[in-house]
């Protein structure tokens, strides 16, 4: 068959040389399934650009990565890194992940790669989009402008949190020709250039033409914008441009869907599938359970890993809270925190305490969500019953004693918002890049730093009021043996 084949081709080629009716066209094939220019300087074709541009905000642009190194909560470079959560597992198990919490990584540790990949990959997209609509006609002034706007917002997302991981990264936009202009010198050298006006510039232009309300909730609109541009000016200490945004985003914003931003009666409600996109979501990564994939790509698939080992749930037991966090949330009789002392007085745990031997759970002050963060012995895990301790923990001489609980699904409502499609469960819980607790925080900070303490504590005191509220406390169940009927 091959000797066939070859004569044939042989025979078309010889004609092509002996006759002038075979020309360049006969090569010059477009290939099967690509997309050419015509298609994306359409409003279909740059539309569909920009999908794709929300579409990483996951992380997860290729196969040769795992979700949890590009998460975007970043729990493993911020949680982790940062003290208030331990790897979990065991030792061995995603040991890169070690290098990360004992500060002693190194350029050949697998996660920066991924992480530096998926954040260019989303810049990559937004500048596509940014290209392309340019030359789209068939677009009205307003659609245009908001297309870029939204891939301008998405772009400074991208770029923000490269700027927070990497510190020093080259500018790539829509107008960069030469890709290796940042690095032409030396590529040993790193790049000392200040993104910090561009993130600023693309948050701007996002605030000034975005809208107030979108079609879909999981884009961005106009006080998304203004929330990310005062985080921004934040950043660099711009304390007055800071304070006039959070101002507006304050008394003016609303979400994507058209909320007034507030705080939510249930704190709980902003780590619960069936009461996300409410008023205190910002700017949110969207997720979807059972969408019909047979998988769990779109599922949140950075937490697959952050369930309790041995339990309801599978696997991995990742994630675990810190001793230090716990502590942090001790407060004294009238509930103001111990600042600096927190430490001194550790609450109870049942580390070395095998599940079969009695326990009683710490039972002074505690600020009331803690237990809506970390799952500790004896505690109601949601519906799901009271946390058992050492059994649904991996290791804890290595890890600790505690779960997380926040990405963690409800018994009553897993069959609609968790996604079994794989070895481990996908969720419909959001990923919040910014809530308005959030916003209320750095507006707080902002104004310690101009000196208004006043407004400064007024604005923590309306996260703390929020945390107060009897709706906020963990109660027993009425029925032991029945968790899912409810709590007293």
């Amino acid at each position: 068959m091959k000797t066939i084949r070859y004569i044939q081709v042989t025979a078309v080629l010889a004609a092509c040389l002996t006759t002038f009716s075979c020309n360049n066209t006969f090569l010059d094939q477009p290939a099967l399934g690509a997309i050419n220019d015509t298609q994306l300087t359409s409003k279909a074709g740059v539309n569909t650009l920009l999908t794709g541009a929300y579409a990483v905000l996951d992380g997860i642009t290729t196969t040769d990565q795992s979700a949890w190194e590009v998460a975007p909560g970043n729990w493993i470079y911020g949680s982790v890194s940062g003290g208030d959560a331990h790897k979990g597992s065991d030792g061995a198990d995603q040991g890169s992940m070690n290098d990360l919490m004992t500060y002693t990584q190194n350029p050949s540790n697998g996660f920066f790669n991924s992480k530096w990949r998926a954040g260019y990959e989303g810049v990559n997209r937004a500048n596509t989009t940014l290209y392309y609509v340019k030359k789209v006609t068939d677009l009205t002034a307003t659609e245009s402008k908001t297309i870029e706007a939204e891939a301008r917002f998405l772009r400074g997302h991208y770029y923000f949190d490269l700027k927070k991981m990497f510190n020093n990264i080259p500018w790539i936009d829509e107008n960069t020709s030469d890709y290796s202009a940042p690095n032409a010198t030396d590529f040993y050298k790193p790049n000392t250039e200040n993104v910090w006006p561009n993130i600023e510039a693309d948050f701007k232009f996002a605030f000034d033409n975005l809208p107030d309300k979108q079609g879909s909730v999981g884009r961005a609109n106009k006080w998304a914008a203004g929330a990310y541009l005062a985080k921004t000016y934040l950043y660099q200490k711009k304390y007055s441009e800071a304070k006039a945004m959070f101002d507006q985003v304050i008394a003016s914003g609303v979400t994507s869907n058209g909320l007034k931003y507030a705080l939510t009666d249930r704190f709980e409600d902003n780590f619960d599938a069936a009461t996300k996109n409410n008023a205190e979501s910002v700017f949110a990564v969207q997720m979807v359970a059972n969408d019909g994939t047979n998988n769990i790509d779109n599922a949140n698939r950075g937490q697959m890993l952050n369930f309790p080992y041995q339990s309801p749930f599978r696997c991995c037991g990742f994630y675990q809270p810190s001793q230090d966090l716990v502590n942090s949330y001790r407060t004294d009789a009238s509930g103001l925190p111990y600042v600096d002392t927190y430490n001194s007085t550790p609450v109870k745990s049942d580390m070395g305490v095998l599940s079969t031997s009695p326990f009683t759970p710490d039972n002074t002050t505690l600020d009331p969500r803690l237990d809506w963060t970390v799952g500790r012995r004896g505690i109601p895990y949601l519906d799901w019953g009271r946390h058992p301790g050492q059994a649904w923990i991996r290791s804890q001489p290595y890890a600790g004693p505690y779960s997380p609980k926040k990405n963690v699904y409800w018994q009553a409502t897993q069959d609609k918002y968790s996604d079994q499609s794989t070895w481990a469960p996908g969720t419909a819980i959001n990923v919040l890049i910014i809530r308005f607790a959030d916003v209320l925080l750095l507006a707080a900070e902002t104004e310690a730093q101009l000196g208004n303490l006043a407004k400064a504590q007024e604005y923590v005191n309306l996260v703390r009021a929020r945390a107060a509220k009897p709706v906020n406390l963990v109660y027993n169940y009425q029925n032991e043996s029945s968790p899912m009927a409810g709590f007293s």
